[in-house]
């Protein structure tokens, strides 16, 4: 028997068990209680999913065993069939060289298609030594990172090497950084990191884990790596979807969105809020029925400072500061009333009328309190016990005048009360800080949290990510070389230790799969002339072909594409995009590019975008490295610009 066929039979009986475990998901769906059903529909969603390329390796140990790695754990009784490759046991046929076995003699990458084995590729580990890490399953990862690419992204669970792997299996509680060039596979990473986690703190899906991409695009792009993994319960959002049912109608200038970015805009919200309480210089009348009650400054003062002291935000402390008040007024008067004192004929002996009865104020201000008088009583007695109080408590709160006084002091607010719109990106974290401070903002929570394309987070939006991950658990994933969005991030301390103090630390990845050298020796190029000091990531395969530079009119850009391979991306800012004719490729700006590959990339005058922003060679260096295979450079003519 082939080796091919040795493992088709054993494909074969995974696949079977696989099949009767979906089986059984979809009965209990059928025959659940509906409060069951969401497991038994995750259930078979994950099944259904991990379904494809089921199984991908194999390690013969020198123990005699033989382990079998897929995309979930199958079990025949108590015996398993495949192991989970996020299991401790998995973990060797990503990190095992032949400098560092960890007791693997032989380890095999299966190549499916449907239910097929195709190939096998064996490394003898057990035979030779290697000097130093060198990358695992040569043949496998040059066949994934030169494949065509499609609008998905792939997972890479069947190239994991040692550099990665070692980040995604971290299980550092804090916040855990991986920074890298571009082609280093950190959103990769990032993605295989949460199903790790996942998998191993089973109680994350209970509180649940956010993806945070650089747009929407981005997030269609890697939607499907999650589920192939055996993941279907992680949310992704962009920055904006944080905050839905705004309309995005206009575009920042640099200069707008530093400024919005900034983290002393929090102060200057809070300033604005706290502003709004004013404590009247005098004493206010407030109207009551027919009285008029009098409310002074020091019970003002200290009605404001006993809210404030709760720490509540605005609208709520509000609630604490009206219930103050309204003691005050209640007390004044009661005092009012308890001067009426009445004997047992009934008569009046707080020197109300001439004639001694009650005179039409007393008994005003008794019915306003909701007061019955007994006159069985016999003598002197309190007109008022603790049912009174609480009834003149609520007609005080639900009177008018007494309502306007106390807004007048501590108005209700409303986050559109400091950030108007037309809106624009960078108000997004503005709206959720006003709406923390006003209202204490309803945004849900997670256990963690993963940000992609990190770099371009601005202060503010930080300070919006930290309100939606309490535990501070989190995967930040990004290249300051890329920083790109002017509030963007230069230095990782200084955006991560106000919130975490030294609860984070960085994972590095140093090889690029993706980009071939001759493009990211181009690239740079560029960028070390501007940045001096960069370290740039190593490239680990080379095309032979290097970039193209031409020169053309826009008319002339579509003939470019004639010839160039795979998916192909057309890259500059927007108003040089606007002169091209209609193309049979993806017309992308730099920021809109952040994060996606493509097999060829044209970057139409890249003059321009390093003119574009304060950071544009940040935006040539995204632009230069989204190609896997080819990139031309057009500088446009005979444009007249």
């Amino acid at each position: 028997m082939s080796q091919i066929d040795l493992e088709q039979a054993n494909l074969t009986t995974l696949y079977d068990r696989l099949d009767a475990l979906r089986a059984e998901a979809a009965r209990h769906l059928a025959a659940s209680h509906p409060a069951e059903r969401p497991y038994w529909a995750g259930e078979a969603a994950r099944l259904d999913a991990v379904a494809d390329k089921l199984c991908f390796g194999r390690v013969d140990l020198d123990d005699g065993r033989r382990l079998y790695v897929g995309r979930t754990g199958l079990f025949d009784g108590d015996e398993p069939l495949l192991i989970d490759w996020r299991a401790p046991a998995a973990r060797p046929f990503y990190t095992a060289t032949a400098a560092a076995r960890e007791g693997v003699r032989l380890r095999r990458r299966i190549t499916t298609r449907d239910r097929t084995v195709v190939d096998v590729d064996d490394e003898l580990l057990a035979v030779g030594a290697v000097r130093g890490e060198e990358l695992t399953g040569d043949a496998a990862l040059l066949a994934a990172v030169t494949a065509e690419r499609t609008e998905h992204m792939p997972d890479v669970v069947t190239t994991l090497q040692a550099e990665q792997d070692r980040i995604i299996r971290d299980s550092y509680a804090g916040v855990l950084v991986v920074q890298g060039g571009p082609g280093t596979g950190k959103t990769a990473v990032a993605l295989h990191r949460v199903a790790y986690l996942l998998y191993s703190h089973p109680h994350l899906r209970t509180r649940g884990v956010l993806v945070v991409g650089p747009s929407r695009m981005f997030l269609e792009y890697i939607g499907q790596v999650l589920p192939g993994l055996g993941e279907n319960s992680v949310v992704t959002a962009t920055i904006a979807d944080l905050w839905p049912g705004v309309r995005l109608e206009r575009a920042d200038t640099p200069d707008e969105a530093r400024h919005k970015g900034s983290g002393s805009r929090a102060a200057e919200l809070a300033a604005a809020v706290r502003g709004r309480v004013r404590v009247p210089d005098g004493p206010v009348e407030v109207p009551f029925e027919q009285e008029i009650l009098t409310l002074r400054p020091t019970a003002c003062r200290h009605a404001v400072r006993r809210a404030r002291e709760t720490g509540l935000p605005h609208n709520k402390a509000r609630l604490v500061f009206q219930r103050e008040i309204v003691g005050v007024l209640a007390d004044d008067l009661a005092a009012r009333l308890e001067a009426v004192t009445l004997t047992d004929s009934g008569e009046a002996i707080d020197g109300g009328d001439p004639d001694g009865a009650l005179g039409e104020a007393d008994l005003r201000a008794l019915r306003a309190a909701g007061v019955v008088v007994d006159w069985s009583d016999t003598g002197p007695r309190r007109l008022l016990d603790e049912v009174d109080v609480a009834g003149l408590h609520g007609s005080l709160l639900a009177d008018p005048g007494v309502q306007a006084a106390m807004d007048a002091i501590w108005p209700p607010l409303s986050v559109t009360d400091f950030v108007a719109g037309p809106f624009s990106t960078a108000d997004i974290p503005l709206l959720d800080e006003a709406a923390a401070l006003v209202d204490g903002g309803d945004g849900t929570t997670y256990g963690h949290v993963v940000v992609d394309e990190a770099q371009e987070l601005s202060e503010m939006a930080w300070r919006m990510l930290m309100r939606r991950c309490p535990s501070r658990s989190m995967t930040v994933v990004g290249d300051l070389a890329q920083t790109s969005d002017p509030a963007g991030a230069t230095g990782w301390d200084e955006v991560l230790r106000p919130y975490v103090a030294d609860r984070w630390r960085m994972a590095e990845l140093t090889v690029n799969y993706r980009t071939p050298a001759e493009i990211m020796s181009a690239a740079n190029e560029m960028l070390v002339a501007r940045q001096p000091g960069l370290r740039p990531a190593t490239s680990v395969r080379s095309t032979g072909v290097p970039p193209r530079e031409v020169h053309a009119a826009p008319a002339e850009v579509p003939g470019l594409l004639a010839g160039l391979p795979g998916r192909i991306a057309v890259i500059g800012p927007a108003h040089r995009l606007a002169v091209l004719p209609p193309l049979d490729a993806v017309p992308l700006t730099p920021a809109q590019a952040k994060g996606l590959e493509f097999d060829s990339v044209l970057v139409v005058d890249p003059g321009a975008v390093l003119d574009g922003s304060p950071r544009g060679h940040n935006d040539l260096y995204v632009a230069m490295t989204r190609a896997t295979q080819s990139l031309t450079t057009v500088h446009l003519t005979g444009c007249g610009f």
